[in-house]
């Protein structure tokens, strides 16, 4: 699929309904099954561009089209002008463009240099650690044009030597994809290390999460530190320990790393050690929930909590039970706070809204019996746009909460 054609020369087209196109208008870039009135579906291509206009005929954009997914068309522009080689070539220029502005291109570092459908990229990111760039397909539309956007993020970045695909994501299921693991350029042997100001760690790009790390958490972490001087230091959900090696950077007395996966653990401790605290960061293998419970009838306190778990819910169907798991989390998390101790508690699953995130704090407070205040709301890193008119694009909430 990859190198097709991306001339939008003959596109087909496709009619929204009344309700399609209040929702196109709107400013969000889908177009769902339900909301397609005309057109001849079978004349375009599984992740092919397609033409969308309205009940009365006005063109209301351009998007790649799927033949799997509810979501049938993601725009890619809301005019009629061509999408082509140039087109393409002036989106990669611009997002690296903000990245720049940013202050993100470091060679040494990392960042997220396309956002998806937010950016106008449907269904795909490419993040860069390094000199290795690692890119990310969910969609036919993503497979079909990853050589032309791979090939443009390498003109604006020539000193990007390695190349990874890590389309691996179970995300392409609903796309009828198969998972897809490609080395594109260069040798990549083991791990990558990174700079981030002071901090330096290694990224396992061909089987960590995601495409090997979590960069929408970078400027939380920063942000977190700034409590740790002087506390003992709880970060659950470790992953690669860096909330808890910026901890004990900051000047953290201790910092226990908790985590069911082993690698996660030796990767957290190998940072710890190549940051030069290795004697201030522990690592345990434990099921969080049940731990945290036996932590607090042990009765220990931390003045630092760090929560950072992976998405309870992926949809609004699991909502209701993921609700419960937020409330019991930050319960326990908030019990093994000392007075005055800040928990710093994320949640990354995009169907619980930042209200129903506050409303689980609210109620695990008072579960626990501590007087809690939000300190601050924060998201994902300015790497990671969030699209006003595309909320699923704002998933990450990050509360700050001090704890009495």
């Amino acid at each position: 699929m990859p190198n097709a054609n991306v001339s939008s020369t003959n596109v087909p087209t496709l009619t929204a309904n009344a309700r399609g196109r209040r929702w196109l208008q709107g400013g969000h870039p889908w177009l769902f099954l339900n909301d397609i009135a005309a057109g001849d579906p079978t004349a375009a291509l599984h992740g092919g561009l397609v033409r969308v206009e309205g009940p009365s005929g006005e063109c209301l954009g351009q998007g790649l089209f799927s033949r799997a997914s509810k979501i049938r068309v993601r725009l890619v522009t809301r005019g009629e002008l061509p999408v082509d080689r140039d087109f393409w070539r002036e989106r990669v220029a611009r997002a690296v463009g903000v990245r720049a502005r940013l202050g993100l291109l470091d060679p040494r570092g990392a960042c997220r240099l396309l956002g998806g459908d937010a950016e106008g990229f449907p269904g795909f990111v490419a993040d860069r650690y390094g000199d290795v760039l690692v890119v990310q397909s969910g969609t036919a539309g993503g497979d079909r044009l990853r050589d032309l956007w791979v090939e443009a993020l390498l003109e604006a970045l020539p000193w990007v030597g390695r190349v990874l695909d890590r389309s691996d994501s179970s995300v392409r299921r609903l796309e009828q994809l198969e998972p897809r693991v490609e080395l594109l350029r260069g040798a990549i042997d083991g791990p990558v290390e990174v700079r981030e100001g002071d901090l330096l760690y290694e990224v396992d790009v061909r089987a960590g999460h995601k495409t090997g790390h979590y960069l929408d958490q970078r400027d939380n972490r920063a942000r977190a530190a700034l409590f740790a001087r002087g506390v003992r230091c709880l970060d659950v959900f470790s992953y690669d320990g860096l909330f808890g090696v910026r901890a004990a950077l900051a000047g953290a007395t201790s910092v226990l790393c908790l985590d069911q996966a082993p690698a996660a653990g030796q990767r957290a401790l190998a940072n710890a050690v190549k940051n030069g605290v290795g004697d201030r960061v522990s690592f345990e293998r434990v099921d969080a929930m049940g731990d945290l419970r036996q932590r607090v009838r042990r009765g220990e306190r931390y003045g630092l909590v760090v929560l950072d778990p992976p998405a309870f819910a992926r949809n609004r169907r699991e909502l209701e039970g993921a609700l419960r798991g937020y409330r019991e989390l930050n319960l326990r998390g908030m019990e093994l706070l000392e007075p005055g101790g800040m928990l710093v508690t994320a949640s990354c699953s995009h169907a619980m809204g930042e209200a129903e995130f506050v409303h689980c704090l609210r109620e695990a407070a008072a579960g626990a019996g501590r007087s809690a205040y939000l300190v601050e709301m924060r998201g994902a890193a300015a790497d990671h746009p969030a699209l006003l008119t595309l909320p699923e694009s704002s998933y990450l909430k990050c509360a700050f909460v001090r704890v009495e």
